[in-house]
């Protein structure tokens, strides 16, 4: 390995892999809640918006904590960026593609859904401190 490569980083022992578990977590909670309590269509409109939060977090994490170590900040600095424009482009296209492509949906569950799992992620301060270290 070339001293100027970056690390690759195993995912599952990133700060990152707790809260987007805890995220999954809340995205299937969310949704089974509102399928018990308003029925199938508020059920599956809180998944999508739970999904439209989670699928674009995933990607952000998946670029931002694919490299570590000192050696790798310009390519981790890079990646923040490039995954930052892409998180948002995919959080409009998966938003979009809900509006166009579901029917019926419950407008308000969609919207509880993602802000339930952007919620999760804010707190990810409080997630990440609990994660084991290697």
């Amino acid at each position: 390995m070339d001293a100027r490569t970056p690390r690759k980083s195993p995912f599952q022992q990133t700060p990152a892999f707790p809260v987007l578990v805890a995220q999954s977590v809340v995205t299937l909670a969310v949704a089974l809640v509102l399928w018990m309590v308003q029925g199938l269509t508020a059920g599956y409109s809180g998944l999508l918006g739970g999904l439209v939060a989670l699928i674009p977090n995933c990607y952000f994490a998946y670029r931002v904590y694919r490299y570590s170590g000192a050696r790798s900040a310009r390519a981790i600095v890079g990646e923040f960026y490039s995954g930052e424009a892409g998180k948002l482009i995919l959080t409009a296209v998966l938003f979009i593609a809900v509006w166009l492509v579901v029917e019926p949906l419950v407008v308000a569950a969609v919207f509880g859904g993602y802000l339930a799992v952007l919620a999760t992620g804010a707190s990810a301060l409080l997630i990440v401190r609990g994660f084991p270290k290697h």
